[in-house]
């Protein structure tokens, strides 16, 4: 059954009595220098101790690691989520055990019957900032209502890709009796969908946790009678031929091993080609296939290469309908990494159809 599904979750990490201790007294330096051996360490007096170990981390890899380039913020961050993950801090009968702590209603829900481990502190802080936005909910300029993101889900933090498919939903003339989304996420593409009237939505994804949140936000409400999920790759079980499927696939191409919030972000190498054969045996001959991308790779120089161009030119399935184009906003003024390349991204909106 659907709902029997496992999600993905922090793995505990069993307690070690031997691990060396940081709290306000400790010396810095020397902490970090245990993290560059390998060695982890447990914060034990306050949780703000650790934010302050992470910050002066920070530190210490600004003056050692070059951080201008995308490459070069993703070999920054790269060091950071290694070094950071050795920074530990302990949990008792689904609490935090250091003062001044946040209390966390995932640690009761996914790990009921464990009452002594540690996690990680940046998997603390991912599980803490998650807590919040599934309890309070978050608003998006495209929905009426707020989504209740799950743990672990990938939520839009950009809309102009979300703004540029509500304003060619609006210009849509098809017919909506169904439609497919490809990896529903926490939902938001199919969401709109539904408020411009599409009868039926048939939906995956990969993500244990998005298929599991969603079940749990839609409960018995009449979303839960005009959506239905599979937990599967690509098309999963949907068979059935649909007059509109729509993709929002990852950005970027893989450079590393992916875990679930990374196959949002990034596609491997066979991907599209696998998605653009399984979409021809599904889309109605007068159907329109829209696919949601983003000129990042390029403008990067991750890659030279667009793979919906690369489809349209060696793919021989289908062709081009149209292409719509927006500007990104620049980056926010709070945002701490250099992002000079937003001046020149765009998000795409293709609609393609069958030849």
């Amino acid at each position: 059954m659907i709902t029997e599904i496992e999600v993905n979750k922090p793995e505990p990490i069993a307690i070690n009595e031997k691990r060396k201790i940081y709290n306000q007294g400790t010396e810095v330096e020397l902490t970090i220098k245990a993290l560059k051996k390998g060695e982890s360490i447990i914060i034990n007096d306050f949780y703000n101790d650790g934010i302050s170990l992470l910050q002066d981390l920070h530190k210490y890899l600004k003056l050692k690691l070059p951080n201008k380039s995308f490459k070069e913020q993703q070999k920054y961050r790269s060091e950071y989520h290694k070094l950071s993950n050795l920074i530990l801090l302990e949990i008792v009968n689904q609490k935090l055990s250091v003062k001044k702590s946040p209390s966390i209603g995932w640690l009761e829900k996914f790990y009921p019957d464990n009452n002594h481990f540690c996690l990680t502190f940046p998997q603390v802080q991912g599980l803490n900032s998650s807590w919040q936005w599934y309890q309070n909910g978050i608003s998006l300029p495209v929905l009426r209502n707020k989504i209740s993101p799950y743990y672990g889900v990938y939520f839009p933090t950009r809309f102009e890709h979300l703004l540029l498919f509500d304003n060619w939903l609006k210009r849509y003339t098809g017919s909506k009796k169904t439609a497919i989304e490809i990896g529903i996420g926490c939902g938001v593409l199919t969401m709109q969908l539904i408020q411009h009237n599409f009868q039926k939505v048939y939906a995956t994804d990969i993500n244990p946790n998005a298929i599991v949140g969603l079940i749990e936000f839609m409960g018995s409400t009449k979303l839960s009678r005009k959506i239905e999920l599979d937990f599967g790759h690509l098309f999963g079980k949907w068979e059935k031929p649909t007059e509109l499927i729509v993709f929002n696939p990852p950005w970027l191409p893989e450079d590393h091993d992916l875990n679930s919030i990374d196959e949002a972000i990034y596609y491997n190498k066979t991907l599209f080609t696998d998605f653009f054969i399984a979409a021809k045996k599904r889309l109605l001959p007068e159907g329109k296939l829209v696919l949601i991308f983003s000129n990042l790779a390029q403008i990067t120089n991750v890659t030279t290469l667009h793979p919906i161009e690369t489809e349209l030119v060696e793919g021989n399935r289908f062709q081009l309908e149209r292409c719509i184009k927006k500007k990104v906003k620049a980056a926010s003024i709070k945002t701490k990494r250099d992002q000079h390349w937003r001046s020149s991204e765009e998000v795409e909106l293709w609609v393609l159809v069958n030849i």
